[in-house]
């Protein structure tokens, strides 16, 4: 103990020298990062190693902030992590340190992250710091150039999950395009993906583009979004080719084998590790009429429906109006399905589950809607499960298309 008090006191010390041989430095930028350095910014991983994320790295990126007009893309996940599995916001710290914050940027599910899924993202003032909020969830995806007029760096920190449908990384293409056109750079605080041991799905075929589907790249990927956004760019896809400015402060001791458990929820309906591991193979229902557990306290843990097949599917719930689901699929009413909250951790897409609901439903005429397409990013897929191709062939069908994008990806990796 007396040890590790001595070495603190002594790194304090020279970090003090140092930090006070910078004249550029603003002083309460210097105690930013002398506090942040003592103090244990670190999460664990299951394997104890410890990572640090890019927004703890205050000592690499607040000088880039300095006499700057800053815009910030967040939300409830842009925090830097303290001791004692405490945090702070990533844009109260920077308020705090007077930092020039002009305004705030909101993806999907708002700033604080307590809309539901699909909700329009308001205009607005963040009622803690007073700095204007503008959605880019909505009617408006892309910051316009008046949005951004008078700023000099835009900061992008958000939780992904690693999957093509989940619209963080849509939000990424479009600030990127926008602030390529006017010639703003871009900060990408990296965090890890929680999916990133893997990569599996099909390849998003162009006339399916959408909002939840903008690349041509599988369902689970496998990059952080400080690699992703090198590949927007490396792949030449924002508007008119253009090339947004970035600089990334990568995430030290990650890899992508290791285990990473969120300290925070991405979104109200990903609410602990097994949801967050169920996602990309559970999202496919949002297609259908069947509910993937929106409405109850197991979302992304369970699917279930009206239609399914009692006698196939014993497990019985009924989704309510809750936080994050104002109107769940088949609200009030009693569903049939399977709970997999207790399913060991998937290495890869299932699609049995899905497959075998639509095989066990009363009309398959009515299972899927207009959206499963945008969500598998091609229409051969319900093709194939309406013809009753089995998974494993289906599986079989991608892995041409998926060593291509290996390939390509490999172009753009910061981690191994």
């Amino acid at each position: 103990m007396k040890f590790n008090i001595f070495k603190n006191t002594v790194l304090l010390f020279v970090l003090a020298i140092i930090s006070c041989a910078s004249k550029a430095k603003n002083k309460n930028i210097e105690n930013l990062v002398l506090t942040n350095t003592l103090v244990d910014t670190t999460l664990k991983t299951s394997k104890e190693t410890k990572i640090i994320v890019g927004a703890n790295q205050t000592e690499s990126y607040l000088p880039l902030l300095e006499k700057k007009n800053i815009g910030i893309v967040a939300n409830q996940t842009s925090v830097i992590f303290k001791k004692n599995d405490t945090y702070t916001h990533l844009v109260d710290s920077l308020f705090t340190l007077e930092i020039h914050i002009k305004k705030v940027f909101a993806p999907e599910h708002g700033f604080r992250g307590q809309a539901d899924a699909g909700e329009v993202v308001k205009d607005g003032i963040d009622t803690k710091t007073n700095l204007p909020i503008v959605s880019l969830y909505g009617k408006n995806k892309k910051p316009s150039a008046q949005q951004l007029k008078g700023l000099d760096l835009v900061i992008f920190d958000i939780q992904d999950v690693g999957t093509r449908f989940y619209t963080y990384i849509s939000s990424l293409h479009y600030v990127m395009e926008a602030c390529a056109e006017q010639h703003i750079p871009m900060l990408i605080l990296d965090r890890p993906n929680p999916n990133g041991r893997y990569i599996d799905g099909p390849i998003l075929e162009k006339k399916n583009t959408s909002f939840v589907g903008m690349h041509p790249i599988p369902v689970v990927h496998g990059m952080t979004i400080g690699e992703y956004a090198k590949m927007i760019n490396g792949e030449k896809w924002l508007a008119g080719e253009v090339n947004c400015e970035l600089t990334v402060i990568p995430v030290k001791n990650y890899n992508r084998e290791l285990n990473y458990s969120l300290p925070i929820k991405p979104s109200p309906n990903l609410p602990n590790d097994q949801s967050i591991n169920l996602y990309p193979s559970l999202c496919f229902f949002e297609g259908t009429n069947v509910n993937a557990g929106r409405g109850t306290n197991k979302q992304f843990q369970l699917f279930g429906s009206p239609f399914l097949n009692p006698s196939v599917f014993s497990y019985q719930y009924t989704p309510i109006a809750n936080e994050g689901a104002k109107y769940p699929k088949h609200q009030n009413k009693l569903c049939y399905g399977k709970d997999l909250s207790e399913e060991k951790q998937l290495e890869h897409l299932n699609l049995s589950w899905l497959i075998e609901a639509y095989q066990n439903t009363k009309n398959k005429a009515d299972f899927f809607n207009n959206f499963f397409i945008k969500l598998s990013g091609t229409s051969k897929l319900q093709e194939q499960i309406e013809s009753g191709v089995s998974a494993e062939a289906i599986k079989t069908i991608w892995q041409s298309d998926l060593e291509a994008f290996r390939k390509t990806r490999e172009k753009y990796l910061i981690y191994k």
